[in-house]
Protein backbone atom coordinates (compact mmCIF):
# COMPACT_ATOMS: atom_id res chain seq x y z
CA UNK A 1 0.00 0.00 0.00
CA UNK A 2 2.77 2.80 -0.20
CA UNK A 3 1.45 3.80 -3.42
CA UNK A 4 -1.45 5.44 -1.16
CA UNK A 5 1.13 6.91 0.92
CA UNK A 6 3.62 8.02 -1.70
CA UNK A 7 0.60 9.74 -3.54
CA UNK A 8 -0.58 11.37 -0.22
CA UNK A 9 3.64 12.95 0.29
CA UNK A 10 3.45 14.12 -3.48
CA UNK A 11 0.12 15.81 -3.05
CA UNK A 12 0.95 17.26 0.71
CA UNK A 13 4.17 18.14 -0.37
CA UNK A 14 2.88 21.17 -2.19
CA UNK A 15 0.66 21.97 0.60
CA UNK A 16 3.23 21.93 2.95
CA UNK A 17 5.28 24.47 0.76
CA UNK A 18 2.09 27.10 0.59
CA UNK A 19 1.79 26.57 4.31
CA UNK A 20 5.48 27.93 4.80
CA UNK A 21 5.04 30.56 2.26
CA UNK A 22 1.74 31.87 3.79
CA UNK A 23 3.25 31.81 7.01
CA UNK A 24 6.57 34.08 5.98
CA UNK A 25 4.73 36.25 3.87
CA UNK A 26 1.19 37.07 5.45
CA UNK A 27 1.70 35.77 9.46
CA UNK A 28 1.05 39.67 10.28
CA UNK A 29 -2.51 39.52 8.24
CA UNK A 30 -5.37 40.01 10.66
CA UNK A 31 -8.32 38.42 9.46
CA UNK A 32 -10.59 38.37 12.85
CA UNK A 33 -11.90 40.35 15.32
CA UNK A 34 -12.41 38.30 18.40
CA UNK A 35 -15.63 39.64 20.53
CA UNK A 36 -16.14 38.87 24.53
CA UNK A 37 -19.11 36.89 23.71
CA UNK A 38 -17.12 33.93 21.45
CA UNK A 39 -14.94 34.16 24.17
CA UNK A 40 -17.41 33.08 26.48
CA UNK A 41 -19.72 30.84 23.96
CA UNK A 42 -16.74 28.49 23.34
CA UNK A 43 -15.25 30.57 20.90
CA UNK A 44 -17.40 29.74 18.18
CA UNK A 45 -16.56 31.28 15.03
CA UNK A 46 -13.28 31.95 15.82
CA UNK A 47 -10.96 30.87 12.46
CA UNK A 48 -8.07 29.48 14.75
CA UNK A 49 -7.10 26.19 13.22
CA UNK A 50 -6.09 24.55 9.89
CA UNK A 51 -8.56 22.13 8.61
CA UNK A 52 -8.25 20.41 5.22
CA UNK A 53 -10.20 17.44 5.80
CA UNK A 54 -13.62 18.55 5.37
CA UNK A 55 -15.79 22.02 6.01
CA UNK A 56 -18.39 22.75 7.50
CA UNK A 57 -21.21 25.23 5.56
CA UNK A 58 -24.16 26.40 7.35
CA UNK A 59 -26.38 25.68 4.41
CA UNK A 60 -25.36 23.05 2.40
CA UNK A 61 -23.94 21.48 5.66
CA UNK A 62 -20.64 19.51 5.78
CA UNK A 63 -18.02 19.14 2.72
CA UNK A 64 -15.07 16.70 2.15
CA UNK A 65 -12.54 18.08 0.78
CA UNK A 66 -15.30 20.89 -1.10
CA UNK A 67 -17.86 17.69 -1.80
CA UNK A 68 -21.10 17.64 -0.39
CA UNK A 69 -22.43 14.49 0.88
CA UNK A 70 -25.13 14.16 -2.01
CA UNK A 71 -21.94 14.29 -4.65
CA UNK A 72 -20.07 11.88 -1.93
CA UNK A 73 -22.84 9.40 -2.20
CA UNK A 74 -22.73 9.65 -5.95
CA UNK A 75 -19.00 9.99 -7.12
CA UNK A 76 -17.57 7.83 -4.07
CA UNK A 77 -16.57 4.14 -5.23
CA UNK A 78 -19.02 1.60 -4.08
CA UNK A 79 -19.21 -2.45 -3.87
CA UNK A 80 -22.16 -2.76 -6.22
CA UNK A 81 -23.75 0.20 -8.04
CA UNK A 82 -26.88 0.39 -6.18
CA UNK A 83 -24.56 0.65 -2.69
CA UNK A 84 -23.53 2.77 -0.58
CA UNK A 85 -19.83 4.09 -0.43
CA UNK A 86 -17.45 2.85 0.86
CA UNK A 87 -15.85 4.83 3.88
CA UNK A 88 -11.67 3.37 2.55
CA UNK A 89 -13.09 5.87 -0.34
CA UNK A 90 -13.47 8.89 1.94
CA UNK A 91 -10.42 8.30 3.91
CA UNK A 92 -8.35 8.63 0.73
CA UNK A 93 -10.13 11.43 -0.52
CA UNK A 94 -10.01 13.20 3.05
CA UNK A 95 -6.44 12.73 3.05
CA UNK A 96 -5.08 12.74 -0.80
CA UNK A 97 -7.61 15.60 -1.86
CA UNK A 98 -8.87 13.60 -5.15
CA UNK A 99 -12.09 11.24 -5.54
CA UNK A 100 -10.31 7.72 -5.68
CA UNK A 101 -10.64 5.01 -8.28
CA UNK A 102 -12.30 1.57 -7.24
CA UNK A 103 -8.91 -0.25 -7.02
CA UNK A 104 -7.63 2.39 -4.82
CA UNK A 105 -10.24 1.67 -2.41
CA UNK A 106 -10.20 -2.16 -2.56
CA UNK A 107 -6.54 -2.02 -2.14
CA UNK A 108 -7.04 0.28 0.91
CA UNK A 109 -9.69 -2.28 2.53
CA UNK A 110 -7.00 -4.92 1.77
CA UNK A 111 -3.88 -2.80 3.29
CA UNK A 112 -6.28 -2.14 6.42
CA UNK A 113 -7.26 -6.47 6.63
CA UNK A 114 -3.61 -7.04 6.82
CA UNK A 115 -2.72 -4.13 9.54
CA UNK A 116 -5.95 -5.24 11.77
CA UNK A 117 -4.61 -7.71 14.32
CA UNK A 118 -5.10 -6.85 17.93
CA UNK A 119 -2.22 -7.51 20.09
CA UNK A 120 -3.84 -10.10 23.32
CA UNK A 121 -2.77 -7.61 25.97
CA UNK A 122 -5.64 -5.08 24.56
CA UNK A 123 -8.04 -8.01 25.02
CA UNK A 124 -6.69 -8.41 28.59
CA UNK A 125 -6.86 -4.70 29.18
CA UNK A 126 -10.98 -4.82 27.91
CA UNK A 127 -11.43 -8.21 29.92
CA UNK A 128 -10.32 -6.55 32.76
CA UNK A 129 -12.90 -3.47 32.76
CA UNK A 130 -16.45 -4.35 34.56
CA UNK A 131 -18.91 -5.38 31.81
CA UNK A 132 -21.71 -2.85 33.28
CA UNK A 133 -18.98 -0.72 32.52
CA UNK A 134 -19.79 1.85 29.67
CA UNK A 135 -18.87 0.71 26.07
CA UNK A 136 -16.93 4.73 25.02
CA UNK A 137 -14.62 3.46 28.76
CA UNK A 138 -14.43 -0.14 27.42
CA UNK A 139 -12.90 1.31 24.16
CA UNK A 140 -10.85 4.54 24.97
CA UNK A 141 -8.89 2.27 27.25
CA UNK A 142 -8.59 -0.58 24.63
CA UNK A 143 -7.21 2.97 22.54
CA UNK A 144 -4.61 3.66 24.89
CA UNK A 145 -4.05 0.30 25.62
CA UNK A 146 -2.31 -0.23 22.09
CA UNK A 147 0.03 3.13 22.41
CA UNK A 148 2.65 -0.01 23.21
CA UNK A 149 2.90 -0.40 19.37
CA UNK A 150 3.47 3.17 18.40
CA UNK A 151 5.78 3.22 15.61
CA UNK A 152 5.64 7.19 15.79
CA UNK A 153 7.01 7.09 19.83
CA UNK A 154 10.02 4.85 18.96
CA UNK A 155 10.95 6.84 16.25
CA UNK A 156 10.79 9.83 18.44
CA UNK A 157 12.63 8.59 21.27
CA UNK A 158 15.30 7.17 18.83
CA UNK A 159 15.73 10.85 17.33
CA UNK A 160 14.15 10.94 13.92
CA UNK A 161 14.20 14.57 12.48
CA UNK A 162 11.48 15.95 12.79
CA UNK A 163 10.34 16.70 9.06
CA UNK A 164 9.96 12.65 9.06
CA UNK A 165 7.21 13.11 12.12
CA UNK A 166 4.57 12.33 9.37
CA UNK A 167 5.81 9.21 7.89
CA UNK A 168 5.70 7.29 11.62
CA UNK A 169 2.44 9.14 12.30
CA UNK A 170 1.10 7.88 8.89
CA UNK A 171 1.71 4.08 9.62
CA UNK A 172 0.15 4.57 13.12
CA UNK A 173 -3.01 5.71 12.16
CA UNK A 174 -3.21 3.04 9.60
CA UNK A 175 -2.69 0.30 11.93
CA UNK A 176 -5.03 2.38 14.21
CA UNK A 177 -7.80 2.61 12.23
CA UNK A 178 -7.53 -0.74 10.57
CA UNK A 179 -8.22 -2.26 14.25
CA UNK A 180 -10.93 -0.30 15.58
CA UNK A 181 -13.91 -2.70 13.79
CA UNK A 182 -12.19 -5.73 15.29
CA UNK A 183 -12.12 -3.50 19.07
CA UNK A 184 -15.53 -2.52 18.86
CA UNK A 185 -16.81 -5.60 18.04
CA UNK A 186 -14.80 -7.26 20.57
CA UNK A 187 -16.75 -4.96 22.92
CA UNK A 188 -20.24 -5.19 21.78
CA UNK A 189 -20.34 -8.91 21.94
CA UNK A 190 -18.66 -9.14 25.45
CA UNK A 191 -21.43 -7.00 26.87
CA UNK A 192 -24.16 -7.96 25.27
CA UNK A 193 -23.72 -11.39 23.77
CA UNK A 194 -22.39 -13.30 26.58
CA UNK A 195 -18.77 -12.89 25.04
CA UNK A 196 -19.93 -14.79 21.97
CA UNK A 197 -16.85 -13.41 19.56
CA UNK A 198 -17.01 -13.97 15.31
CA UNK A 199 -13.81 -14.03 14.18
CA UNK A 200 -13.04 -11.24 11.44
CA UNK A 201 -13.39 -12.24 7.33
CA UNK A 202 -9.96 -10.19 5.86
CA UNK A 203 -12.37 -10.85 2.65
CA UNK A 204 -14.60 -7.89 3.48
CA UNK A 205 -15.02 -4.38 3.75
CA UNK A 206 -13.91 -1.81 6.72
CA UNK A 207 -17.51 -1.41 7.45
CA UNK A 208 -19.01 -4.58 6.29
CA UNK A 209 -16.87 -6.59 8.79
CA UNK A 210 -18.19 -4.51 11.33
CA UNK A 211 -21.20 -6.10 10.94
CA UNK A 212 -19.79 -9.22 10.82
CA UNK A 213 -18.25 -9.52 13.64
CA UNK A 214 -21.24 -7.86 15.02
CA UNK A 215 -23.27 -10.34 14.40
CA UNK A 216 -24.92 -8.69 11.70
CA UNK A 217 -24.96 -10.22 8.11
CA UNK A 218 -27.42 -9.04 6.02
CA UNK A 219 -26.41 -6.95 2.96
CA UNK A 220 -28.76 -4.45 3.90
CA UNK A 221 -26.98 -3.52 7.43
CA UNK A 222 -23.34 -3.58 5.91
CA UNK A 223 -24.83 -1.06 3.22
CA UNK A 224 -25.95 1.16 6.43
CA UNK A 225 -22.86 0.40 8.09
CA UNK A 226 -20.71 2.29 5.56
CA UNK A 227 -23.14 4.91 4.93
CA UNK A 228 -22.98 5.69 8.75
CA UNK A 229 -18.98 5.37 8.42
CA UNK A 230 -19.01 7.84 5.52
CA UNK A 231 -21.10 10.84 7.18
CA UNK A 232 -20.06 10.53 10.76
CA UNK A 233 -16.57 10.63 9.85
CA UNK A 234 -15.28 14.16 10.13
CA UNK A 235 -17.29 17.47 11.29
CA UNK A 236 -14.47 19.80 10.14
CA UNK A 237 -12.06 20.97 12.81
CA UNK A 238 -13.56 22.31 15.95
CA UNK A 239 -15.96 19.95 17.11
CA UNK A 240 -14.84 18.45 20.63
CA UNK A 241 -13.32 14.99 19.00
CA UNK A 242 -11.67 16.45 16.43
CA UNK A 243 -10.40 19.41 18.33
CA UNK A 244 -9.24 17.55 21.26
CA UNK A 245 -7.13 14.70 19.18
CA UNK A 246 -5.63 17.70 17.37
CA UNK A 247 -4.96 19.54 20.65
CA UNK A 248 -3.56 16.47 22.26
CA UNK A 249 -1.96 15.45 18.84
CA UNK A 250 0.19 19.11 18.93
CA UNK A 251 2.08 18.37 21.78
CA UNK A 252 3.13 15.41 19.84
CA UNK A 253 1.75 12.79 21.72
CA UNK A 254 1.38 9.22 19.91
CA UNK A 255 -1.59 9.17 17.88
CA UNK A 256 -3.09 6.58 20.01
CA UNK A 257 -3.06 9.06 22.98
CA UNK A 258 -4.43 11.69 20.44
CA UNK A 259 -7.33 9.51 19.35
CA UNK A 260 -8.12 8.21 22.68
CA UNK A 261 -8.67 11.92 23.85
CA UNK A 262 -10.92 12.76 21.27
CA UNK A 263 -13.02 9.59 22.04
CA UNK A 264 -13.79 10.61 25.43
CA UNK A 265 -14.73 14.17 24.36
CA UNK A 266 -17.04 12.08 21.98
CA UNK A 267 -18.26 10.31 24.92
CA UNK A 268 -20.10 14.07 26.28
CA UNK A 269 -23.66 14.81 26.36
CA UNK A 270 -23.15 17.39 24.13
CA UNK A 271 -21.00 15.79 21.23
CA UNK A 272 -21.22 12.13 20.43
CA UNK A 273 -23.66 10.67 23.39
CA UNK A 274 -26.52 12.75 21.45
CA UNK A 275 -27.19 9.73 19.40
CA UNK A 276 -28.21 7.55 22.39
CA UNK A 277 -30.26 10.39 23.92
CA UNK A 278 -32.94 10.86 20.88
CA UNK A 279 -33.65 7.21 20.92
CA UNK A 280 -33.60 7.04 24.64
CA UNK A 281 -35.86 10.18 24.92
CA UNK A 282 -38.10 8.70 22.14
CA UNK A 283 -38.51 5.42 24.56
CA UNK A 284 -39.22 7.80 27.48
CA UNK A 285 -42.10 9.24 25.58
CA UNK A 286 -43.16 6.11 23.99
CA UNK A 287 -43.25 4.84 27.98
CA UNK A 288 -45.09 8.07 29.08
CA UNK A 289 -47.68 7.11 26.43
CA UNK A 290 -48.19 3.95 27.18
CA UNK A 291 -47.93 3.08 23.32
CA UNK A 292 -45.91 2.38 20.57
CA UNK A 293 -47.58 4.11 18.29
CA UNK A 294 -48.53 7.70 19.05
CA UNK A 295 -50.74 10.11 17.39
CA UNK A 296 -48.99 13.52 15.97
CA UNK A 297 -51.29 15.35 18.72
CA UNK A 298 -49.81 13.37 21.07
CA UNK A 299 -45.57 13.56 20.02
CA UNK A 300 -46.34 17.82 19.80
CA UNK A 301 -48.03 17.29 23.28
CA UNK A 302 -44.90 15.64 24.38
CA UNK A 303 -42.79 17.83 22.69
CA UNK A 304 -43.61 21.12 24.13
CA UNK A 305 -43.98 19.61 27.54
CA UNK A 306 -40.28 18.60 27.14
CA UNK A 307 -39.58 22.09 26.52
CA UNK A 308 -41.63 23.70 29.14
CA UNK A 309 -39.69 21.58 31.49
CA UNK A 310 -36.46 23.55 30.71
CA UNK A 311 -34.91 20.10 28.69
CA UNK A 312 -33.89 20.27 25.47
CA UNK A 313 -35.26 17.84 22.28
CA UNK A 314 -32.34 15.95 21.49
CA UNK A 315 -30.94 16.06 17.96
CA UNK A 316 -32.68 19.35 16.93
CA UNK A 317 -30.31 21.82 16.51
CA UNK A 318 -26.62 22.74 15.75
CA UNK A 319 -24.04 25.14 16.54
CA UNK A 320 -23.59 26.39 12.52
CA UNK A 321 -26.02 24.41 10.22
CA UNK A 322 -29.32 26.64 9.78
CA UNK A 323 -30.90 23.70 7.56
CA UNK A 324 -31.86 20.35 7.63
CA UNK A 325 -28.20 18.30 8.62
CA UNK A 326 -27.79 16.78 4.93
CA UNK A 327 -26.69 13.73 7.27
CA UNK A 328 -30.08 13.73 8.60
CA UNK A 329 -31.49 13.70 4.69
CA UNK A 330 -28.83 10.60 3.78
CA UNK A 331 -30.70 8.70 6.31
CA UNK A 332 -33.88 9.43 5.62
CA UNK A 333 -33.50 8.76 1.60
CA UNK A 334 -32.14 5.44 2.99
CA UNK A 335 -34.87 4.51 5.58
CA UNK A 336 -37.12 5.06 2.49
CA UNK A 337 -35.43 3.43 0.05
CA UNK A 338 -34.98 0.16 2.33
CA UNK A 339 -37.64 0.21 5.17
CA UNK A 340 -41.24 -0.43 4.37
CA UNK A 341 -42.80 0.61 7.67
CA UNK A 342 -41.38 0.75 11.11
CA UNK A 343 -43.24 2.46 13.94
CA UNK A 344 -39.78 4.02 15.39
CA UNK A 345 -38.57 5.44 12.06
CA UNK A 346 -42.34 6.50 11.81
CA UNK A 347 -42.31 8.42 14.89
CA UNK A 348 -39.05 10.01 13.83
CA UNK A 349 -40.45 11.35 10.21
CA UNK A 350 -43.01 12.98 12.23
CA UNK A 351 -40.88 14.30 14.51
CA UNK A 352 -39.21 16.18 11.33
CA UNK A 353 -42.77 17.83 10.65
CA UNK A 354 -43.77 18.78 13.85
CA UNK A 355 -40.76 19.79 15.83
CA UNK A 356 -39.03 22.83 13.84
CA UNK A 357 -41.99 24.74 13.94
CA UNK A 358 -42.24 24.48 17.92
CA UNK A 359 -38.89 25.44 18.34
CA UNK A 360 -39.47 27.94 15.54
CA UNK A 361 -42.36 29.62 18.06
CA UNK A 362 -40.09 29.98 20.86
CA UNK A 363 -38.09 32.39 19.40
CA UNK A 364 -34.57 31.05 20.64
CA UNK A 365 -33.49 28.67 18.28
CA UNK A 366 -31.23 29.72 15.59
CA UNK A 367 -31.70 26.61 13.67
CA UNK A 368 -34.99 24.39 14.67
CA UNK A 369 -33.80 21.54 12.17
CA UNK A 370 -32.93 17.79 13.01
CA UNK A 371 -28.90 17.00 12.83
CA UNK A 372 -27.54 13.72 12.07
CA UNK A 373 -28.44 12.30 15.49
CA UNK A 374 -32.61 12.89 14.99
CA UNK A 375 -31.86 9.86 12.75
CA UNK A 376 -29.03 7.55 13.26
CA UNK A 377 -30.50 5.55 16.41
CA UNK A 378 -34.08 4.89 14.86
CA UNK A 379 -31.89 3.03 11.59
CA UNK A 380 -29.47 1.11 14.27
CA UNK A 381 -32.80 -0.10 16.26
CA UNK A 382 -34.96 -1.35 12.92
CA UNK A 383 -31.76 -3.68 11.96
CA UNK A 384 -31.08 -5.03 15.39
CA UNK A 385 -28.78 -2.81 16.53
CA UNK A 386 -30.71 -2.28 19.86
CA UNK A 387 -27.90 -1.40 22.20
CA UNK A 388 -28.24 1.93 22.51
CA UNK A 389 -25.20 3.18 24.97
CA UNK A 390 -23.02 1.22 22.01
CA UNK A 391 -23.86 3.86 19.32
CA UNK A 392 -21.22 6.40 20.45
CA UNK A 393 -18.80 3.62 20.12
CA UNK A 394 -19.97 3.15 16.39
CA UNK A 395 -19.93 6.96 16.05
CA UNK A 396 -16.06 6.88 17.08
CA UNK A 397 -14.82 4.01 14.89
CA UNK A 398 -16.25 6.17 12.47
CA UNK A 399 -14.66 9.98 13.26
CA UNK A 400 -11.68 7.92 13.01
CA UNK A 401 -11.23 8.87 9.54
CA UNK A 402 -11.21 12.12 9.78
CA UNK A 403 -9.53 13.00 12.85
CA UNK A 404 -6.92 10.76 12.01
CA UNK A 405 -6.31 11.71 8.44
CA UNK A 406 -6.21 15.42 10.16
CA UNK A 407 -3.52 13.79 12.41
CA UNK A 408 -1.02 13.31 9.63
CA UNK A 409 -1.84 16.61 8.18
CA UNK A 410 -0.37 18.18 11.13
CA UNK A 411 2.47 16.31 11.67
CA UNK A 412 3.00 17.46 7.63
CA UNK A 413 2.72 20.73 8.26
CA UNK A 414 4.80 20.73 11.15
CA UNK A 415 1.92 22.53 13.09
CA UNK A 416 3.44 23.72 16.74
CA UNK A 417 1.78 23.12 19.93
CA UNK A 418 -1.26 24.70 20.80
CA UNK A 419 -1.50 27.67 23.61
CA UNK A 420 -3.87 29.89 23.42
CA UNK A 421 -3.89 33.03 25.79
CA UNK A 422 -6.40 32.96 28.83
CA UNK A 423 -6.78 35.84 31.15
CA UNK A 424 -9.09 36.47 34.48
CA UNK A 425 -12.83 37.51 34.33
CA UNK A 426 -11.80 40.76 35.63
CA UNK A 427 -9.67 41.63 32.46
CA UNK A 428 -11.79 41.13 30.27
CA UNK A 429 -14.22 43.20 32.45
CA UNK A 430 -11.70 46.14 31.98
CA UNK A 431 -11.45 45.72 28.29
CA UNK A 432 -15.59 46.14 27.97
CA UNK A 433 -15.31 49.33 30.72
CA UNK A 434 -17.17 47.57 32.93
CA UNK A 435 -16.08 49.92 35.91
CA UNK A 436 -18.71 48.28 38.13
CA UNK A 437 -17.27 44.62 37.97
CA UNK A 438 -16.46 42.56 41.33
CA UNK A 439 -13.32 41.74 42.23
CA UNK A 440 -13.58 38.65 41.21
Amino acid sequence: MEYIKNRFYQKASKCVNEYQRLKNEHGDKVIANVTIEQVMTGMKGVPSLITDTSKLDPTTGIRFRGYTIPELREKLPRLNPDGEPLPEGLFYLMLIGEIPERDDVLNLSKDWATRAYVPQHVFDVIDAIPKNARPMTQFSAAILSMATDSIFQKAYRTGVHKKHYWDTTYEDVMNLIARLPRIAAYIYRRQFFNDHHIEPDPRLDWAGNLAHMMGHESDEIKRLLRLYMVIHADHEGGNVSAHATHLVGSALSNPYYAYAAGMLGLAGPLHGYANQEVINWIFSMLQELDTDNPTEEQIIAYSKRTLAEGRVIPGYGHAVLRQTDPRFTAQQEFAKKYVKDDKLINIVNTLHRVVPPILEETGKVKNPWPNVDAYSGSLLYHYGIKEHSFYTVMFGVSRALGVLASLVMDRLYGLPIERPSSYPLKWYHEQAGDKSAPGC
